[in-house]
């Protein structure tokens, strides 16, 4: 958070980095996803060019940051796959502001207890 407050005009993906505490890649993987609705962890690892093991990671991320939901889909040959979705960007939206918050009511009961 520290980095961030001397940024005057910081950018929505950095601060969504430290709100969440992910990495610039998980971010990337959530807006590409935003805009790909519905997709595997194949069809995301081929579109950002990255290794699928390192795609599961980052969504598995995003997912316990709760701005990533997967389904389950049955394949008509049997199996089934797993389809991500991102949560609304209202929805991190706010709950960047809840983290935030929470943060800021923590550091006002620091300061309130700070004395002599």
């Amino acid at each position: 958070m520290e980095t961030l407050m001397l940024v005057d005009s910081p950018e929505f993906e950095r601060i969504m980095e430290c709100v969440f505490g992910i990495q610039s890649h998980e971010t990337r993987t959530y807006f590409r996803l935003f805009e790909l609705q519905g997709s595997t962890v194949s069809e995301l690892a081929t579109d950002l060019e990255r290794d699928r093991s390192n795609v599961n990671r980052s969504l598995s991320t995003l997912s316990e940051k709760g701005l990533v939901e997967r389904e389950r889909r049955l394949l008509d040959g049997g199996g089934y796959v797993y389809q991500y979705y991102a949560v609304p960007v209202p929805d991190a939206q706010e709950r960047m502001h809840e983290a935030v918050d929470e943060w800021a009511e923590t550091v006002h009961e620091r300061i309130d207890e700070f004395g002599p």
